[in-house]
């Protein structure tokens, strides 16, 4: 007999978030491609999704099965526990959206995982758009009732939603990674010309709007460093420009040094990091950092602010600077990165970290926790 892992991939069909989509069709290919004999993953996607697509962009699914409702719909239905048309099953969700509805686990075998990346929605919950934040909290609430187990990235996350909502030992913890073969192009010369950015500079990702990222601090940090480099700031929400450009003045750094881009897909993000001499992580906020792991898997050095998720995540991987005034902290970091960048041997020698630390973050090892999370239970 066949056992079939049903896997929520919403975001791949319609993505409403780019690290979200990434890691759902990230972690259904090693699902597929580490499924124990006798095993076999399935598709659940909202209504009006391209099969087709799909299948492209996960190869090996034993079959997609459309909900009964649109995405939209579907987000709706799945905070009030209404019929869906999804059914029972197996199910696993990269992500909140699951159908948390009461069931057997122990007669008929149904289970429903999820799995939370981040704390905004307790820590800054201004920096969520009303409907994003009436959905986190309102399925978190419902995991605690209804899910079987619920997926954390770091055991600092777990930590913080465990003081947010009672779910005992159901809290699991599975760290997410870099994409599959993620590594610098051949191209990326020509890729970097395409997209307008020099050769050589301090990367940062983030937005003006989300006070978490801690743009402003890391602004101020190359500024105090007096390096005088191209700053690259990635995943800009579109139309932020002249707010971060204003944040970089205000820090001291001349427009033209500053370089502000949206999120990348992958093989153009690989190209970014591949010119960049440190990346700068000067946000505090419980989630998983996908940048610094983009960085320490390419061997990039990182430096961050110290926070129980980047000591978990980059760990010795990277510098981490322990300051919990935002002035004290982009002091510190700016004579951090002064520093990394003094020497050819500071600089290869935090790239050697990174790349070290690099290697403990994988799909597949995440992918062969799921399998043994789901046989557990």
């Amino acid at each position: 007999m066949t056992a079939t892992l049903r896997v929520m991939l919403d975001q791949v069909a319609v993505p409403t978030d780019n690290d979200l989509a990434e890691a759902s069709r990230e972690l259904a290919r090693a699902l597929v491609a580490g499924a124990p004999s006798g095993t076999e993953v399935e598709a659940i996607v909202p209504a009006q999704t391209d099969a087709a697509a799909l299948r492209a962009a996960v190869p090996g699914l034993a079959g997609v099965h459309p909900s009964a409702l649109p995405r939209r719909e579907l987000s709706v239905a799945v905070q009030l526990g209404a019929p869906t048309g999804i059914g029972a099953g197996m199910i696993h969700s990269p992500t909140l959206m699951a159908p948390l509805v009461r069931h057997d686990r122990v007669h008929n075998h149904d289970q429903t995982v999820v799995t939370v990346w981040d704390s905004r929605a307790w820590d800054a919950p201004g920096e969520l758009s009303r409907g994003a934040l009436s959905f986190q909290r309102a399925m978190i609430k419902r995991a605690a009732k209804h899910a079987d187990a619920v997926v954390v990235p770091t055991h600092a996350l777990a930590r913080r939603i465990a003081g947010v909502v009672n779910l005992g030992e159901r809290i699991r913890v599975i760290p997410g990674a870099a994409p599959l073969g993620f590594a610098v192009p051949n191209d990326e010369v020509g890729r970097r010309r395409e997209l307008d950015l020099p050769e050589g500079f301090v990367l940062l990702a983030g937005s003006a709007s989300r006070v978490s990222d801690g743009l402003a601090v890391g602004l101020a940090a190359v500024a105090r460093a007096g390096v005088d480099l191209p700053v690259v700031v990635i995943d800009a929400p579109e139309g932020e420009e002249p707010a971060i450009a204003d944040l970089a003045e205000a820090a001291g750094l001349p427009e033209r040094r500053l370089h502000v881009r949206g999120a990348f897909e992958t093989w153009d993000r690989a190209a970014v990091f591949g010119a960049a001499l440190a990346f700068l992580a000067p946000s505090r906020r419980e989630a998983f950092p996908w940048r610094a792991v983009d960085a320490l898997t390419l061997g990039v050095p990182v430096l961050a602010a110290a926070s129980d998720s980047h000591a978990e995540v980059v760990s010795d991987g990277g510098q981490l600077v322990d300051e919990t005034d935002d002035a004290v902290l982009s002091e510190a970091l700016g004579s951090a990165l002064a520093e990394a960048l003094g020497s050819v041997s500071a600089a290869e020698r935090l790239g050697v970290l990174a790349a070290d630390r690099g290697r403990a973050f994988s799909w597949a090892e995440a992918a062969d926790k799921v399998w043994h999370l789901h046989a557990d239970l």
